[in-house]
């Protein structure tokens, strides 16, 4: 580790214990018991006080108040951090090695009774996701130090599978993970507007010398909520609204599916309105409600309540054929 790591290292651990021996330091941190002093004399000359007292029961230890000073953290603080990093690292968290590292710093420095009691609140925590993308984290740090740098980048992008990528040059705004996705907004040169681009359909990214102002006060998360949702989505494309009418209860149990859920934009006591692609409402769609069979009625669009229609009917004919 770095001098700068030892030395906060030495202070997570007189924080985690009433006194520590310069040996016990040294043992506790695989280091030459010289080095321990001179690391608690740096500590002294930058103004931390440490306590040294001798005799049979002596060694190092910090003055009570400053055990509470901000740079430690308390028990829930820690537990806090430790379960937040399961969500970040779940989403795909482009640090995640980075993240790691300072997860294992904080759990190194922690007594005994802390761990403990941290791993219980760990055990019982976790979070299911469609699994992060690992292979995109470079395309994800790469775009994150775009934003934060103001660097203009090019971009080559394609809209769906099948589709050739275009080639754009954009001034990143900021990332948004978003209904399990990783969107960049940023300021399109060939459109000359604010877009938003998913990153897992980014097929490469280059900086280029060029350098932006980011508007005052934009922010991208607001943009996304603002004007992409419900009405079009990330990439520009419109979407159809799906009302659907039925009892509290059936109504209840379709919001609380994954594609229902994401999708939904108004809801009454019995009625619910969504929001689908166009090819999403005319395949699968279909195939959810149907399971409901006659405790649910689509208000529309026609085009589904025909697509309905038809399924139905197929249905009726594939069984009354096998009486």
């Amino acid at each position: 580790m770095s001098k700068a790591d030892n030395m906060l290292a030495i202070l997570w651990l007189l924080k985690a214990n009433k006194r520590m021996t310069a040996k016990q330091l040294a043992d506790a941190l695989e280091m030459h018991i010289r080095t321990v002093y001179r690391y608690i004399d740096a500590l002294c000359a930058s103004g931390v006080p440490i306590v040294a007292d001798s005799g049979h029961n002596g060694g190092y230890s910090l003055l009570p108040q400053f055990k509470e000073s901000p740079l430690f953290f308390d028990l829930e603080e820690q537990k806090a951090l430790l379960q937040a990093a399961v969500f970040a690292q779940e989403a795909g968290y482009p640090y995640g090695d980075v993240l790691r590292q300072a997860l294992t710093k904080l759990k190194r420095y922690t007594s005994e009774e802390q761990r403990t009691a941290i791993d219980r609140h760990l055990v019982g925590f976790d979070v299911i996701s469609s699994g992060p993308d690992e292979g995109m984290a470079p395309l994800l740090r790469q775009l994150e130090a775009a934003v934060a740098g103001n660097g203009t980048m090019l971009i080559e992008h394609h809209k769906g599978v099948g589709l050739e990528p275009q080639r754009r040059r954009i001034d990143p705004y900021g990332l948004v993970h978003w209904k399990g996705k990783w969107y960049v907004v940023a300021h399109c040169h060939l459109r000359e507007e604010i877009r938003s681009f998913r990153v897992d359909r980014i097929v490469s990214a280059e900086p280029t010398d060029a350098a932006f102002e980011r508007p005052a006060d934009f922010s991208a998360r607001g943009y996304l909520l603002q004007f992409l949702k419900p009405w079009i989505s990330a990439d520009g494309e419109k979407l159809i609204a799906v009302g659907v009418e039925g009892k509290p209860e059936t109504l209840n149990a379709l919001c609380e599916t994954g594609p229902f859920g994401d999708s939904l934009v108004e809801r009454a006591k019995d009625r619910a309105q969504f929001m689908f692609e166009e090819n999403a409402m005319l395949t699968y769609v279909p195939y959810y409600l149907l399971g409901y069979g006659a405790k649910l009625t689509v208000l529309g669009p026609p085009e589904l309540k025909a697509r309905m229609a038809s399924l139905a009917l197929e249905l009726h004919e594939h069984y009354n054929s096998a009486l």
